[in-house]
């Protein structure tokens, strides 16, 4: 054992990354149907090595920090400027309720308590599920006027109270959402998604894995055999037709496979590949001729990528208004991401800035729609490593500012700087999106790996006196974390329906939003059996992100 502890005290490089392995394989535990998750998971690894007394340079839990928190922003900030709009005020209003409620209710209870400012610090991080908490808290603890000593004591004890008030604050928020929220609405979660889904879509949704047998497209080949039809070019059929939407794709005339120009002219028993949606073809087939099962003919590749919003023509707009203006020819839409999450959609959604489009269709297709419509993504892999570096440099210069307020001095620090600065240029990038791209799968990195390297660190850190402090904190700190978890949801459920009058569903998302808790949106989602808590989500989200980040320095404040 004594060999190890020395490699591990000698390469702390080994030891960082022994502990990524552990709180993975941690995070991955199931108690019931609650998932321990990484960020709790790798906060145990780390105070478990941190037993060994193990010293890594602080500068590294601040990289990886500094890459969590802009990414973060990355995400997240299209939607944050989208939601400045009067039509977000609702959700922005909801948000600023919850997240304010919080501060007070972690203050409230750290000053009736008697916990110092450390202590408090990780009450409202964990009770709150708010990681960023902890490094902007322990960054303005540094800039306090006392001894080096007191310093690391205090910022110790923030990931004791964290870890002790995470799984409290988690799994209290998720039973309060979908059992006692429904209670004090008067709803069931399942009728009220099911009217949602009803009105906004004139579906109703199934559960996962089950999908309804209904395809939106389908893509067949008939043969021209009415006359109304021959000596027409494709151009002209379409326009008699611009109405549903078909298109033309290719064509087997006298034998031979062409792709169609607008001038190509319909011959007598040409057979053509049409696409179209699955009710347009049925209701207009008898205007073509019958249907032919041609494999080679309707053997061709099919694209499948993902256009970017951006073009003012477009955004603000229903897809009804979009396909109506013959802006997206020739492809079919499969699905609409927004803010990393997939939402609902039919003819009827407004499209934002930002939003994800991911289509199919050919090519040539495919590029004429992005350049009516934003930017067309060919998925490559390479991420804009100059555009997060400078992101983060001046994020950092920005965080070194500070305001005085009530006589206490706030200062975002360098991670939230780079937070805030990772939000505009997110927006910059849904707005220009060739500039600053970051993959999907590099933005999990940068999130994923970044919180639970910085985590998992602050955790070897305390480590040592991890045993000591919580000791020293008391079982209190289980009623103050279900007091911080609870009270501001209720208040924000209440003001949500009776003030704001938002339907339940959207209501319930838009908390798990507020509260950044993607295991609450899980929940919700998962006990009303349908995606629509999304909708509520994703503009809270954005705001609560940047509201609790700051409550790092306010509650270090308040506190001294």
């Amino acid at each position: 054992m004594s060999t190890v502890t020395t490699i591990l005290r000698e390469h702390p490089e080994l030891a960082v990354f022994l502990m990524l392995a552990l709180g993975f394989s941690l995070g991955h535990i199931k108690i019931g149907s609650f998932k321990i998750g990484v960020v709790l998971g790798t906060l145990f690894a780390g105070v478990l090595i941190g037993q060994l007394v193990i010293e890594v340079p602080e500068v590294v839990k601040t990289i990886f920090f500094d890459l969590f928190l802009f990414a973060t922003g990355y995400k997240v900030g299209p939607q944050f400027f989208q939601g400045l709009k009067k039509n977000a005020l609702p959700q922005l209003m909801l948000t600023v309720v919850i997240c304010v409620s919080c501060l007070l209710v972690a203050f409230t209870m750290s000053k009736f308590l008697g916990y110092d400012v450390g202590t408090a610090a990780g009450l409202l991080a964990g009770a709150f599920s708010e990681s960023t908490v902890i490094g902007t808290a322990a960054a303005s603890i540094r800039e306090l006027p006392i001894s080096a000593a007191e310093k690391s004591h205090l910022i110790n004890n923030i990931p004791v109270a964290y870890a002790a008030t995470y799984l409290i604050g988690a799994t209290a928020l998720v039973f309060f959402l979908t059992t006692i929220a429904p209670k004090l609405l008067r709803v069931k979660l399942v009728e009220e998604s099911k009217k949602l889904s009803q009105s906004l879509t004139g579906e109703t949704e199934h559960e996962p894995g089950v999908d309804s047998a209904y395809q939106r497209w389908i893509i067949r080949a008939y043969k021209f055999t009415n006359e109304k039809w021959i000596g027409l070019t494709i151009a002209e059929f379409e326009k008699e037709n611009s109405d549903l939407g078909i298109i033309i794709q290719r064509i087997r005339h006298n034998g031979i496979l062409i792709d169609p120009t607008p001038e190509t002219v319909i011959s007598k028993d040409d057979v053509m590949v049409i696409m179209a949606q699955h009710g347009i073809i049925l209701k207009r087939i008898w205007e073509i001729g019958p249907e032919v099962l041609d494999e080679e003919l309707l053997n061709f590749p099919i694209a499948h990528m993902e256009i970017t919003l951006t073009n003012k023509d477009v955004i603000g707009k229903t897809i009804r208004e979009v396909r109506d203006s013959r802006r997206a020819e020739g492809i079919m839409l499969d699905k609409i991401t927004r803010e990393y999450h997939e939402i609902p959609f039919d003819l009827n959604t407004v499209l934002q800035r930002g939003d994800i489009l991911k289509v199919s269709g050919k090519l040539v297709h495919l590029e004429a729609a992005a350049k009516k419509a934003g930017f067309l993504d060919r998925l490559s892999v390479e991420t804009d490593i100059i555009f997060v570096s400078l992101g983060i440099v001046l994020g950092g210069l920005v965080g070194l500012l500070s305001v005085s307020l009530f006589d206490i001095s706030i200062t975002l620090t360098t991670s939230g700087g780079a937070l805030v600065m990772g939000l505009v240029f997110g927006w910059l990038h849904s707005r220009t999106p060739v500039l600053g791209r970051i993959p999907e799968a590099a933005l999990w990195v940068f999130d994923n790996l970044g919180l639970a390297t910085f985590i998992g660190l602050v955790g070897m850190t305390a480590g040592p006196t991890f045993i000591a402090g919580l000791k020293a904190i008391g079982f209190s700190i289980i009623f103050a974390g279900l007091a911080v978890a609870i009270i501001p949801h209720i208040i924000g459920l209440l003001f949500g329906r009776y003030v704001l009058k938002m339907n339940p569903i959207i209501l319930l998302g838009a908390q798990t939003g507020a509260g950044t808790s993607t295991i609450g949106l899980k929940a919700v989602q998962d006990a009303s059996e349908s995606k629509f808590p999304v909708l509520g989500y994703t503009i809270p989200y954005a705001l609560g992100n940047i509201i609790l980040t700051t409550w790092g320095p306010v509650i270090v404040g308040l506190m001294t």
